[in-house]
């Protein structure tokens, strides 16, 4: 299962539907110097939002949603959100 990336250019939090990105301003003030916090990611699934890293939105590393009732797991390619596979 796949999902297409949205991005917003303005912070409007009511308009972040699942699977849509709001990059930052100052990224290099947030988190750890080598990969900083560079924008909010709602869950693709459940819409929980919360922040991820450079590598997460560039390098296709792996994200787990924070929401209480949903585990999804996920990574980016390019602008195409992928699902971890079932084990």
């Amino acid at each position: 299962m796949s999902a297409d990336l949205q991005f917003l250019e303005e912070w409007i939090p009511e308009k972040m539907d699942p699977g849509t990105v709001f990059v930052l301003e100052n990224q290099t003030k947030l988190g750890k110097a080598d990969n900083p916090f560079v924008a909010v990611m709602s869950c693709p699934r459940c819409g929980t939002m919360g922040l991820i890293t450079r590598k997460q939105l560039c390098a296709g590393e792996t994200m787990i949603c924070g929401g209480d009732s949903c585990s999804a797991e996920y990574k980016l390619d390019g602008e195409v959100i992928r699902y971890r596979p079932p084990q």
